[in-house]
């Protein structure tokens, strides 16, 4: 490991290794050494930056949260546009395609990090949550341009899709769904034809 040498934005580097164990060993091998190694640097650059590993994750879950606040305000600016259906469904391809699932594995079993999280997601599971409000946001926008049902409850809409997603997307064993299942997925929801 490299001791005495200035690494630049270390807590990115240190997010990134995190991602990359992430998907490739999952949840359960993700650990403070695991990081360390990946990133290629001592181990105490991780607790210079971080109180301790789950501060490190509440702080990778909030980059992650951040990030997400791109995503949509892409696709609020994509209401109109395309079909519905192909919005919702490559949203959820990048959502969960992502290191999501692994996350969302993270926060289900570690309740420090959730009670950790609770400042900026105060209801549901982080992540998750954030990601509900992205598609209501969303369908909202669509709604009111007249391409989903007047009735159509967002509110409901958004977290069953976000469930049928990530079950899609769970299994890391299988590999990503395809595109067409994902689709009909989300068309069967929307009840788009």
């Amino acid at each position: 490991m490299p001791t005495g040498v200035h690494i630049r934005d270390a807590r990115q580097q240190l997010f990134d290794a995190a991602e990359r164990v992430l998907l490739r060993d999952g949840p359960n091998g993700l650990t403070s050494r695991a990081v360390t190694t990946e990133a290629d640097v001592a181990k105490g650059v991780l607790h210079r930056h971080f109180a301790d590993f789950d501060d490190f994750l509440a702080e990778l879950v909030r980059d992650r949260i951040a990030r997400m606040r791109v995503q949509s305000a892409d696709l609020l600016a994509a209401a109109g546009t395309r079909t519905v259906a192909d919005n919702l469904a490559d949203a959820l391809a990048d959502l969960f395609g992502s290191v999501a699932v692994s996350v969302v594995s993270l926060l289900i079993f570690r309740d420090e990090l959730r009670a950790r999280l609770r400042a900026t997601s105060p209801t549901g599971l982080p992540l998750l949550t954030e990601a509900a409000a992205m598609l209501v946001a969303y369908l909202t926008a669509e709604r009111e341009l007249g391409r989903i049902d007047a009735d159509a409850d967002v509110d409901v809409l958004a977290p069953t899709l976000i469930g049928s997603g990530h079950l899609l997307f769970a299994d890391r064993d299988s590999g990503r769904p395809e595109a067409a299942d994902l689709r009909r997925y989300v068309t069967t929801v929307i009840g788009e034809r």
